[in-house]
Formats: structure tokens, C-alpha cells, sequence
């Protein structure tokens, strides 16, 4: 409910953009700082400090019913995002249904997660194919018999929904907490199920800090003996608040084994250190192509660096994965291809799987 003065950004062009405006100010007595349209679709962002997910919808109604109306503006889509360090709900989409009895953990303290083994896979740099890996690591010890859970942490860009196949999947809350769903014997919670896959996320850092606390301690992760958490590239908000807020097994690093990919990785691999979080390995993807008409090896993008770059950081490497179109199209069509038992991925993960049971 429009009661309380907003801060309120609009990313629009066009025309309209002075009747916006006028009509926001005068209905409403608010700050406008900018409009834009994009087509005939104007996004607004709006910040508040005191955002509870119960308020959402009926807020949301008022925004829009407010810019209705407007030549040249067909579809109005809001996203709420605050400033505010301690978010209790992620905003501006559907809201996750929080439980009511958790409370937010004291500075300092630890969530405490009912698993035995968290592993965080990670890369510097963004399509390395580091949740092809994460996908595939789940899928992988699920087969060994453990009990696996998959976090995509991955805010800004969420994978696991379309790598498992799941996409329409909606999650509901029982017992207080948020059920995953489950699919190839992996537990899987993902952003991606709460918001429109066709919208972006335009959330400032403590919005994901809250998100990433929240798939740790609002989720029904019992039953796990292992938690695998995919994150988002680089070295920012999510990798800081997993650390800070869990006790880790250990990270795996992915990279592909071009300079410009590794530069980006030796920064992930000194993060994790400077966090005191075990580097459990390095995994090198996109290591050779290998034609499968005249079966000639080429190394697009080079070759064994990662392995090098993981003996001079002197932690562990564990393989390498070739840039390979069963792999591709398996997380396309939600099946990730360590379930074609190829011998890569026991090279890669059988050391890893026999050192968490």
C-alpha cells in the first residue's frame, strides 16, 4: 500500500517519459529520478526500507493501477530491491514463503545446516561452464548413493531450472520451511523457480545476501549429506556471505585454460584461501575438441593451463573436461551427461566422491 514515500527509479524511454512524470508526482508526491521505456514495457525499481514479502502484491497493484492508462505503455512490470543489509524477502518477483518461526542468525554465528559435506563450485569468470559442473557433480554423487542437495546460488543468471529440467516447478512451504524439488535424486532450489525466467534480476548487494542465507536456512535440506552450492562468477556478495555464513568442505574451482579465464581463476582460488575455505580442486572444461568425423584433436582454447595454474597454487586438479556436445546438448534437454556414465566424469569426481563418504 502506497502510504509511505518510495524512492522510485524508472528505466524507460520515449515520449511518455514527462507524462510518467507528472502523473507519479501527482498522484502520489514521490521522487521520480528517471524514466525510460523499452517498447511499450516500462520497469519500475523500487527501493524502500521497510519491505516485508505480505506487502508485495498489494503494492505492486497500486504501482500499476497508478501508470495505467499511459499512451505508448502496454505492460507495467515492478521490481522492488532495498538497501537495507538484513532482507527478509526477495522482492520485486514472487516471494519465497519465509518461515514465520525462523530468525535471522546473530553477527558472527554460523547457520547450521543438517549435511554433512558443503561444497561450493565456483569460477572467476562467467561461462567457463561452471554450472555444468555443479550439475553434473550433484547428479554424480547422487549415483554413488548419497544424499544430495544442489543450491543454485547463482542470482543473476539461474541455471539448475533448465539443467534439470524443471522449470514450471513452484515451490510451496511445508512443515516451515521451503520444499526443493527433486529430480535425478538431487534435492534442487534455485531463484530461478521464484522469479520470471524472461526478466532480469536488477538487485543490489545485500538483496543477495539475503537470498543466499535464505536457500541455506529456509530450505528443507533435511535428509542431505552433502550440499552443493553453484555460484555466481567472480569474487563479491554471494562467495563473502556463503563463507561468513557457513562452515565449508571445501570449493571447486572451473575454469577453461585461456589466460583471460585464468586470470580470473587464480583470484577465485586466493578468495577461498583468504576465507580459510579448502580448495578441493581444480577442474579444467573446454580442455580439447576432438572432431568426430576424422577424430583430429584441436585445443581451441588451449591446453592443460589449469592444470598448471592449480600446481602453482598448490592445490589439487582434478581433470579435465573437453569441449563436447553430448555435454552441451545434456544441459539443454535437463539431463545432465555424467547420467551416460562416461569415464570423464568418474576421472574427474571419483577421487572427490570417495574422500566425502
Amino acid at each position: 500500500m502506497l502510504n509511505r514515500t518510495h524512492h522510485i527509479v524508472f528505466y524507460m524511454f520515449g515520449n511518455s517519459k514527462q507524462k510518467l512524470i507528472r502523473k507519479i508526482r501527482d498522484r502520489l508526491s514521490i521522487e521520480v529520478e528517471d524514466v525510460r521505456v523499452s517498447g511499450k514495457t516500462a520497469t519500475l525499481i523500487v527501493q524502500t526500507d521497510k519491505l516485508h514479502s505480505d506487502d508485495l502484491p498489494r503494492e505492486e497493484a497500486d504501482l500499476k493501477q497508478v501508470c495505467a492508462g499511459i499512451k505508448g505503455v502496454d505492460d507495467i512490470r515492478v521490481v522492488f530491491t532495498s538497501s537495507r543489509e538484513a532482507q527478509q524477502s526477495l522482492a520485486g518477483h514472487q516471494p519465497i514463503p519465509v518461515s514465520r518461526k525462523s530468525a535471522p542468525s546473530k553477527q558472527g554465528q554460523k547457520i547450521q545446516l543438517p549435511v554433512k559435506n558443503i561444497i561450493a563450485v565456483a569460477s572467476g569468470k562467467g561461462g567457463v561452464g561452471k554450472s555444468t559442473v555443479a550439475a553434473n557433480l550433484a547428479v554424480y554423487l547422487a549415483q554413488k548413493e548419497m544424499a544430495v542437495g544442489l543450491v543454485d546460488a547463482d542470482i543473476y543468471g539461474p541455471s539448475m531450472p533448465k539443467m534439470f529440467n524443471v522449470e514450471t516447478y513452484k515451490p510451496e512451504e511445508v512443515d516451515g520451511k521451503i520444499k526443493p524439488v527433486e529430480t535425478h535424486g538431487v534435492k534442487v532450489m534455485s531463484i530461478g523457480f521464484m522469479v520470471d525466467t524472461e526478466s532480469p534480476l536488477i538487485w543490489r548487494g545485500p538483496m543477495v545476501q539475503g537470498a543466499v542465507k535464505q536457500f541455506l536456512s529456509d530450505v528443507a535440506w533435511q535428509g542431505c549429506d552433502t550440499l552443493i552450492i553453484d555460484l555466481p562468477p567472480g569474487t563479491g556478495d554471494a562467495q563473502l556471505t556463503l563463507a561468513q555464513s557457513i562452515e565449508m568442505t571445501g570449493a571447486v574451482i572451473v575454469s577453461t585454460p585461456q589466460d583471460i579465464a585464468l586470470i580470473d581463476a587464480r583470484k577465485a582460488i586466493a578468495m577461498f584461501q583468504k576465507l580459510n575455505v579448502p580448495i578441493l580442486g581444480v577442474v579444467e572444461n573446454m580442455s580439447t575438441y576432438c572432431c568426430p568425423s576424422c577424430g583430429h584433436e584441436e585445443h581451441i582454447f588451449d591446453h592443460g593451463r589449469a592444470e598448471d595454474q592449480a600446481k602453482e597454487s598448490g592445490v589439487p586438479f582434478l581433470g579435465s573436461l573437453p569441449l563436447n556436445i553430448e555435454i552441451r546438448t545434456g544441459g539443454d534437454n535437463g539431463q545432465p551427461d555424467v547420467l551416460n556414465h562416461h569415464e570423464r566424469w568418474d576421472a574427474i569426481f571419483g577421487e572427490l566422491a570417495q574422500s566425502l563418504q
